[in-house]
C-alpha cells in the first residue's frame, strides 16, 4: 500500500490477443482498485457510459480493432468482470446522434450479458448543481438515469481531440448530454471558453466509480478520422481525474499543461481546471500509478485546425460578447426570450426557439466575420442555468489559472443533491 489517495493501473495488452487475453489484461489493471470494486459490489444499479455510439457506416477499424470507439472485446471483458463481481442491475447509457437510433449497433452484444440500454435523449432530466458550485454554469439538466445510478463506469478510448487536446474518461461523459428539445444542445457546451469548464462540471456531477481506457488501438490528431496508433495497453483507475492525468502522461503530454501549449491548441485543459477546483489530484505525486509500459505509448498530438493567432482572437472576442450580454441582457430578454441566439459584435446573427442551426458551421452564417467569435446563448429571463461570466473575465485578463467560481455569479440552489456514484 502506498498511502496515496488515488489508484491507477496500466498494463501491456497485445492488440492481436483474443477475448481471453483482453479479459486477463483488464482483470490485471482493475484488480487493485479495491475502493472502486467495493462500491460497485454494493451497488443496486450500475450505469456504464461507453464510447460506442456511432453510425455503423462510419465505424473505423485498424489492425483488427476498433480505432475510434471502445473495442467489442474490451466492452465484453468489462461486462464479464462486472457480472463476476456485482449483483446489481447493469445498464449502458448514452445518447443517439441521429435520432433514428441506427447508431446503436451494439444492442445484441449487450443482450448476451443481460445488460440493458437507455438512450438518455428519451429520459427525463432535472436541474442539478455541481457539488463544487459550477465552473461554467451553476446548474445543468442531467438525465435521471445518470443521477439514479449507485455507481457509474466510464469506458472510453485512448485518443486525441482537436478541440480539447485529448479525450479520455472525462470527455467521454460528454455523451451523456441529451440531444433533444428538453435540454441544451451539445453544441451549446462544445464552445470556446465554455467547454473545458463544462467538462470539469460534468465530471464533478457524475463522479464515475470506475474508469477504463481502451488503448489496444488508439488514435492521434482528431477524435474522428484521425491517425491510428497500435498502443497495446489498457488503463483503469478509481477516480476520473486521476485516471485521465495518467492517460495524458501515457500519451506523452504534460497532464497539467494548458492552452495554448500542445495538445491544448484550441482551449484550456479541463484536467487542469478540475485539479485546481479540488476535484481530485493536483499532481501526479498524489496518484498510486503503476504500469509495465514504456512511455509514451505512442506519438499523440492534436491537429492544428486554425492559426494560433486566430484562436487567440476568438477567445478574446468570445469573452467580449458574453460580458456585453451580461452587462445588459434586457434587450435580448424583451425580443428573444425562450430562443437561442448567435451574437457577434453585439448583433444577433441568428435566433430560433429550436437549436438546430441548419447551416452547419457558425462560420457559414451570412455576414459573419471569421476573425471574431460567435457566442451561442439561450435567452432565459429566469437565468435557470446561471452562467458563470467570471470565466470570460479571466479570459480577458489572461488569468485563466484562477478557476474558482466567480464571486459575482448568481447564486444557485440545486433541486436535487443526487450524484451518480456518490461523493
Amino acid at each position: 500500500m502506498t498511502g496515496k489517495p488515488y489508484t491507477v493501473r496500466a498494463g501491456h495488452c497485445p492488440h492481436d490477443t483474443d477475448l481471453a487475453g483482453v479479459l486477463a489484461g483488464l482483470r490485471t489493471v482493475t484488480e487493485p482498485l479495491e475502493a472502486a470494486w467495493a462500491r460497485l459490489e454494493a451497488a443496486e444499479h450500475i450505469a456504464i457510459k461507453a464510447n460506442i455510439v456511432w453510425p455503423p457506416q462510419h465505424y473505423r477499424r485498424h489492425a483488427g480493432r476498433a480505432q475510434e470507439l471502445v473495442d467489442e472485446d474490451v466492452l465484453r471483458a468489462t461486462l464479464i468482470l462486472l457480472r463476476e463481481r456485482c449483483q446489481g442491475q447493469i445498464t449502458v447509457i448514452d445518447s443517439s446522434l441521429t435520432h433514428d437510433q441506427h447508431d446503436f449497433y451494439f444492442l445484441d452484444l449487450l443482450a448476451e450479458y443481460g445488460v440493458g440500454f437507455i438512450n438518455v435523449n428519451d429520459a427525463p432530466a432535472r436541474w442539478v448543481a455541481p457539488p463544487g458550485g459550477g465552473a461554467a454554469f451553476a446548474r445543468y439538466l442531467i438525465p435521471e438515469p445518470v443521477l439514479e445510478a449507485d455507481a457509474l463506469v466510464s469506458l472510453c478510448t485512448l485518443k486525441s481531440h482537436a478541440f480539447m487536446g485529448l479525450t479520455l474518461s472525462t470527455k467521454n461523459l460528454f455523451g451523456l448530454c441529451p440531444v433533444g428539445e428538453r435540454n441544451r444542445p451539445r453544441v451549446y457546451y462544445h464552445h470556446i471558453v465554455r467547454m473545458p469548464y463544462f467538462l470539469a462540471d460534468l465530471a464533478d456531477i457524475c463522479r464515475p466509480t470506475l474508469n477504463i481506457v481502451d488503448g489496444l488501438v488508439a488514435q492521434s490528431g482528431i477524435e474522428w478520422g484521425g491517425d491510428p496508433l497500435v498502443t497495446n495497453c489498457l488503463l483503469a483507475g478509481d477516480q476520473t481525474l486521476a485516471t485521465d492525468l495518467c492517460g495524458a502522461q501515457m500519451m506523452g503530454h504534460d497532464p497539467l499543461g494548458d492552452f495554448p501549449s500542445p495538445p491544448f491548441r484550441r482551449d484550456r485543459n479541463p484536467l487542469l481546471i478540475a485539479a485546481q477546483r479540488g476535484q481530485g489530484p493536483a499532481s501526479m505525486d498524489e496518484i498510486d500509478f503503476q504500469h509495465d509500459l514504456t512511455l509514451p505509448v505512442g506519438a499523440f498530438d492534436s491537429n492544428a485546425t486554425d492559426p494560433p493567432e486566430r484562436v487567440a482572437a476568438w477567445h478574446a472576442t468570445m469573452a467580449e460578447e458574453a460580458l456585453a450580454y451580461e452587462a445588459d441582457p434586457s434587450p435580448y430578454y424583451e425580443q428573444y426570450a425562450g430562443e437561442y441566439i448567435l451574437l457577434q459584435g453585439g448583433r444577433v446573427l441568428w435566433h430560433n426557439p429550436r437549436y438546430e442551426l441548419g447551416f452547419g458551421s457558425r462560420r457559414n452564417l451570412p455576414g459573419a466575420d471569421p476573425g471574431r467569435a460567435i457566442w451561442f446563448k439561450y435567452v432565459d429571463p429566469s437565468e435557470a442555468e446561471a452562467e458563470r461570466y467570471g470565466i470570460y473575465r479571466r479570459e480577458l485578463l489572461g488569468s485563466g489559472n484562477n478557476t474558482s467560481p466567480s464571486s459575482d455569479s448568481k447564486s444557485a440552489t440545486s433541486t436535487t443533491s443526487a450524484v451518480a456514484g456518490g461523493a
